[in-house]
């Protein structure tokens, strides 16, 4: 038997004011897209924006349907959007914010399982990590270097 271990490591930031001026910006366009969200069922807002290679930003946000859970998630809307309108063209950053109507969401909010999922195959396809910036409606921050430290042991189509 053979034990391995594990490690990951982020960046945790007080707030939005602690940031750089290029991830304030994007963390701004993912608060702008969570404020568009369709939520209605949840009342869970999130917002995402992807920096892109080429200085485009592209936002997604969550939408919901009366045959709830089949709507989709703000990460998985913004990088499906970028990739059919700038294909190839590679992720620098990603940052995302989450808010609730029920109630103050103060903790940071990573991606689901499937939105890592999805990420980390364009992380992959790309060869280059991309930033990953996650905050709650207000307070801290985190940041890492790369989706993949989200999801070890991540599966992909070298699988198949």
């Amino acid at each position: 038997m053979k034990k391995i271990e594990i490690s990951t490591s982020a960046i945790v930031y007080k707030d939005i004011s602690e940031l750089s001026a290029e991830d304030n910006l994007l963390m701004k366009k993912a608060i702008e897209a969570r404020k568009k969200a369709y939520a209605p069922y949840s009342k869970f807002y999130v917002g995402a924006a992807l920096l892109l290679e080429n200085g485009e930003i592209i936002e997604g946000n969550n939408q919901e349907s009366a045959a709830y859970p089949s709507g989709m998630c703000a990460e998985r809307v913004a990088i499906w959007k970028a990739s059919s309108t700038y294909p190839n063209v590679k992720i620098i950053k990603l940052a995302i914010s989450a808010s609730s109507t029920i109630a103050k969401v103060n903790t940071p909010i990573g991606p689901c399982g499937a939105c890592r999922q999805t990420l980390s195959e364009y992380e992959i396809n790309q060869k280059a990590p991309f930033k990953v910036l996650f905050m709650g409606e207000v307070g801290e921050i985190v940041k890492t270097s790369s989706l993949l430290s989200l999801l070890p042991f991540s599966f992909d189509s070298s699988y198949l």
